[in-house]
């Protein structure tokens, strides 16, 4: 599957010209209606006349996937007047399906903690045994202390009556905690939450990326897939695992601070993030891995005196619907070893055709 490789040289940021700044809202109110409300629908009307340009169905996935792609080329005021508005509403399904996943594992970690402070519980009793038998032995080398040891001989049995329901007990536990074990397991393999880095997991991507290839392949429209990870050359200078995961998280926060609603932003494995870029073509992805680029080298990282500055590798690719995911995926690996390759680039395109 033989392709063409394109990348960008790494940008000094303190060189950097200031963007221009992007369109005004439409300052169009109608009477009766509030500023605020006038923006919106203004915008939505605008949303709706480019999915039918762009002769895509109206559907409301298509709708809320132009509604943010859109929402990038308006001012500044315009898109903290629209956040503000959809922060109020409720979370998704999928955000619900998260919350779910961890509300689960919490109750297991309970679970597991139970089974744990009654399997100490059984230890303290069976060492309250040995003690007993020990003085038992103690006594019994002093004839006058015949009645202290009747008194122990029962105290004995009483402790061994009492170590054997908590072992059956014991036992319970450890049956239901074992059953329990399994049903997370299972929920586990139809998770779409990574808890590490707090992003969609690799099985939530794949499954999103075969969908989205369906939607390219009925609707033609563009879509993309970038890869994303710390640079290994400091990961190498580092030699910190703790700081290494650290960082990563780092890298994890701000994938999610510049994506936008409709991205798909997942952890595919070792440190390694991958967002799928729906309705973007690769031109738009490029600058979509500029910004992102220069947002993570904006940001420093600490430590103990040591002052870090962060820096990333970044494959891109089209999402071509006459190729699998796998190869895809190796596509956009690709990219991402280009970008290594190439010592001066911040990231490189692999391109299928």
């Amino acid at each position: 599957m033989a392709g063409t490789l394109r990348s960008r040289k790494r940008r000094n940021i303190d060189d950097t010209v200031e963007e221009a700044p992007t369109k005004q809202a439409l300052a169009i109110e109608p009477l009766g209606v509030s500023h605020a409300t006038s923006d919106i629908e203004i915008y939505a009307k605008e949303v709706l006349h480019s999915l039918i340009s762009d002769n895509l169905p109206p559907t409301p996935n298509n709708f809320s996937l132009y509604f943010d792609r859109l929402l990038e080329e308006k001012s500044d005021s315009l898109r903290k007047q629209i956040h503000s508005m959809l922060e109020l509403e409720e979370s998704n399904d999928a955000e619900n399906s998260i919350q779910l996943e961890q509300t689960l594992k919490q109750g297991f970690s309970s679970i597991k903690g139970l089974l744990g402070t009654t399997a100490n519980l059984y230890k303290n009793m069976s060492l309250m045994t040995k003690i007993l038998e020990q003085r038992k032995k103690e006594l019994a080398n002093h004839p006058a202390a015949q009645e202290a040891i009747g008194i122990i001989t029962t105290l004995e049995g009483d402790v061994d009556k009492l170590n054997s329901i908590l072992k059956t007990q014991s036992s319970q536990m450890k049956t239901i905690y074992d059953d329990t074990a399994k049903i997370v397991k299972k929920v586990e393999n139809e998770t779409i939450f990574d808890n590490q880095y707090e992003v969609y997991n690799k099985r939530y991507l794949l499954t999103k990326l075969e969908q989205e290839m369906g939607l390219v392949k009925e609707f033609n429209h563009a879509s993309s897939l970038i890869m994303i990870e710390l640079s290994r050359d400091l990961k190498k200078s580092i030699n910190n695992e703790k700081a290494t995961l650290l960082m990563t998280r780092t890298i994890a926060r701000l994938l999610l601070k510049t994506s936008r609603r409709s991205d798909i932003v997942a952890h595919y494995g070792k440190g390694v993030f991958v967002m799928l870029l729906k309705h973007t073509d690769i031109k738009s992805a490029e600058k979509a891995s500029e910004r992102l680029s220069d947002l993570v080298s904006n940001s420093n990282f600490f430590l103990a005196d040591r002052e870090i500055q962060l820096k990333i590798s970044i494959g891109v690719t089209n999402v071509d619907c006459v190729y699998s995911v796998e190869e895809i995926i190796v596509s956009v690996m690709d990219g991402i070893e280009a970008a290594y390759t190439k010592k001066d680039v911040d990231y490189a395109v692999s391109l299928r055709s």
